[in-house]
């Protein structure tokens, strides 16, 4: 049962249970069943615990091992390689652990927040010394990420605001542009703007990135929502800019398709090259900030 609750194949544990209801207090150095979930961070069997009857939950909730560890401190252990290994990012391993964290400090007595081990450790000073190393590597991380893209949305902020003051086939007398009155100017003015204010937004989010304390909770919603923003940010920033480079191409080079489609073509392949680099891990991000990246069953069905 024990190995099976480590691999995480929650129907044999399951099934287990139900046939041998008292295998739910049995233990391995002091370890129930939940305490090995919360362990190697099995989310699936854990959440078995809201599925048991509330006298043997509180039973298995006031539970500590060998060492006078409680649910919380195991908890506050980091996570095994093996379970960090499928997420790509320091900082969100760290985010996965304060998730973890949370979830269990949610449902345990409060005693257990204040209880010490057997090395005279509360929960929350487990959970701080185990993970510091975690914590400096997804602070460098994402330092080092607002550092490389910082100098991308400044560059296009200098760009778009050099491209706003010099318009495509020049000014007429009267200080107008003179493609003033084609729809293909006002495009290239409106993709302009929005790459201009996007690429504004993104800088001034990674600014307040390396400012940030960089505190353990911080990886829970703060710094990866200001992750999400600047990667949303600078990809429409980009998205704009080609659009507004195809439309002053358009203007200059009037009706010469033969130049401007490939021009065009072109144009879009810095876009998909960053989707292609950076999508998945804004995809990540917000699975996992929006709490869908750990599937905590608070509603399961009566098992015990």
């Amino acid at each position: 049962m024990f190995e099976a609750t480590k691999q995480g194949i929650v129907k044999f544990v399951v099934e287990l249970l139900k046939v041998t209801q008292p295998l739910v207090f049995h233990n391995d150095g002091g370890r129930h069943v939940f305490m090995i979930a919360i362990q190697y961070r099995q989310e699936n069997i854990f959440s078995l615990l809201y599925g048991i009857n509330e006298g043997w939950k509180a039973h298995i909730l006031n539970q500590t091992d060998n060492y006078r560890n409680n649910m919380l401190h195991v908890a506050g252990e980091i996570a095994p390689p093996s379970q960090l290994a499928r997420i790509s990012s320091p900082a969100l391993h760290m985010q996965r652990e304060v998730q973890w964290f949370k979830e269990v400090e949610r449902i345990v007595p409060e005693w257990c927040k204040k209880s010490k081990n057997s090395n005279g450790e509360t929960p929350y000073e487990v959970f701080s010394k185990s993970h510091k190393e975690l914590v400096n590597e997804g602070e460098k991380w994402m330092r080092d990420m607002a550092n490389s893209f910082i100098v991308v949305g400044t560059l296009i902020i200098t760009i778009t605001f050099a491209a706003a003051i010099t318009f495509p086939g020049g000014n007429a007398p009267n200080g107008f542009p003179n493609f003033l009155q084609k729809r293909s100017f006002m495009i290239f003015i409106m993709f302009d703007a929005i790459s201009f204010f996007t690429a504004s937004v993104s800088v001034l989010m990674f600014m307040g990135i390396l400012a940030s304390r960089f505190d353990p909770v911080d990886f829970l919603e703060s710094l990866p929502k200001k992750l999400i923003m600047f990667l949303s940010t600078i990809l429409i920033s980009i998205a704009a800019m080609a659009v507004s480079f195809s439309a002053a191409l358009w203007n200059i080079l009037q009706d010469r398709l033969w130049l401007i489609i490939p021009l065009i073509m072109m144009a879009s392949i810095p876009v998909t090259v960053f989707v292609w680099l950076q999508f998945p891990l804004l995809v990540e991000i917000w699975s996992l900030t929006n709490a869908t990246g750990i599937s905590f069953d608070r509603k399961m069905k009566p098992l015990l």
